[in-house]
């Protein structure tokens, strides 16, 4: 029965289908809405989970934390938000998007707050994976909305557009971070973002909207002529039991086994030079607080025009995005090769060999979170998406506990994190090789 709390975040309702001339003025005008507002909800959900790196080596300095502490902060963010993705993206896809992602951004808010107000190593190891497991309420409600708000031929070039959330929000967090702690201390880099996710929690709420049946209008396959046959429309619109969604349409499907696999190794390489890449150069090059939040900012805006030009090509190829995926991967190998040659005193040609691994990974970060809603139901988008999105942070896990691990000994040069990069992108093509002629069924 709904009522009560599950009322109030359960999808909504069909309603009476309104008049034709309101549903081709309302269309468009509603589609610019989820989109509008799910990129920029994405976006702010950036700026309180990626400020910690950015200020890493400031809160060691302040609070006498060892490499191997940072890494172990930076590794339980990750598995939290992995699993987060993956168990929320199942809940997601039994809620209504106008709830639950505002719902998250004041919860990661609030983690922020508590984070930015302790000192203590244990009390941060919790906060930070209760802000991972939080941070797994944005992603999901975003891909229920543009899976039932656009059609599987346009979404490439839809999905290209909104993904650029990635790049806006990680571009913001490495310079509000990192001059808000330049300017008012450390803890002010968690305070901030905190305050704008629960400004942006309120547009939000004001802002989005469930699926267009829960508005009055046709499914996005009746309007835009994709599919005429009702009965199947029917079945597609049929909100899935959990059992379907987890074993019949994920745990069971080997497209996105293979997806998830090799984003583990995607997912290495995206976040290395997040997560470690202002680090790696403040210690082997010398950088300031201020260049290494830059670099983060030139790193995430360097993947906004492939994306768009890569999404858009995706579409053109018949939504082939495993070889998508694959050829950007090749001249990141080079990149990462150029930043290990290039020595102390030339941050230019570092900042520009970072802009080039972020021009290349992000279409692939995007593409295969389009492929797993290309391969299964959109009624489990965000279950496909959060189990994609899970194997992600399991690598960002890795590496983020494998590079903690190994600088607390002696022999540790920061160069050897390039080196785990550049085997991660290689181990990435090769699972990419497999998906080379995967198309999805329109």
């Amino acid at each position: 029965m709904r009522n009560g709390l599950l009322s109030w975040i359960l999808p909504k309702p069909h309603k009476p289908l309104r008049p034709e001339s309101e549903i081709r003025t309302l269309y468009p005008k509603f589609r610019w809405r989820i989109l509008e507002a799910t990129f920029l909800g994405y976006s702010v959900f950036y700026t309180v989970r990626n400020n910690f790196p950015v200020v890493s080596k400031e809160i060691g300095q302040a609070l006498s934390y060892s490499q191997e502490q940072i890494g172990n902060i930076l590794a339980i963010t990750a598995i939290s938000y992995g699993i987060g993705k993956f168990l929320m993206g199942a809940l997601s896809d039994r809620s209504n998007p106008k709830i639950f992602m505002p719902l998250g951004l004041i919860l990661t808010g609030i983690c922020n707050i508590c984070f930015g107000a302790s000192s203590d190593y244990q009390t941060h190891l919790i906060l930070w994976g209760l802000n991972g497991l939080f941070q797994g309420m944005g992603w999901p409600p975003c891909g229920r909305s543009l899976g039932h708000w656009f059609s599987v031929k346009e979404r490439g070039e839809k999905f290209a557009v909104w993904n650029i959330a990635h790049n806006v929000g990680g571009g913001l967090v490495g310079v509000i971070a990192a001059y808000s702690a330049s300017w008012f201390g450390w803890r002010n880099a968690f305070y901030i973002p905190a305050a704008l996710s629960f400004l942006t929690a309120i547009y939000l709420y004001f802002r989005l909207l469930d699926t267009p049946q829960s508005v009055g209008l046709p499914s996005i396959e009746e309007y835009s002529g994709t599919e005429t046959d009702s009965a199947k429309v029917s079945e597609s619109e049929r909100e899935l039991s959990f059992k379907e969604i987890f074993i019949d349409l994920v745990l069971l499907n080997k497209y996105i086994w293979v997806f998830a696999i090799a984003n583990f190794f995607v997912y290495i390489v995206r976040y290395s030079l997040t997560d470690w890449g202002p680090s790696y150069l403040k210690f082997a090059k010398g950088a300031s607080l201020e260049k290494g939040g830059i670099s983060t900012l030139i790193y995430e805006f360097a993947g906004i025009g492939s994306t768009l030009l890569v999404g858009w090509y995706s579409d053109k190829v018949g939504g082939k995005r495993g070889l998508v995926s694959l050829v950007c991967m090749v001249p990141i190998l080079f990149a990462l090769f150029g930043i290990l040659l290039v020595p102390s005193g030339y941050l230019w040609a570092d900042l520009t060999l970072f802009g080039v691994v972020g021009f290349f990974i992000y279409p692939p970060v995007m593409l295969l979170g389009v492929a797993g809603l290309d391969f299964t139901s959109k009624k489990a988008v965000g279950t496909a998406a959060g189990f994609i999105g899970l194997f992600g942070y399991l690598g960002r896990t890795a590496l983020s506990k494998g590079l903690g691990w190994m600088s607390s000994y002696p022999w540790f040069r920061w160069e050897h994190s390039i080196f785990i990069i550049f085997a991660s992108a290689i181990l990435a093509i090769i699972f990419l090789a497999f998906t080379w002629n995967w198309k999805p069924k329109h």
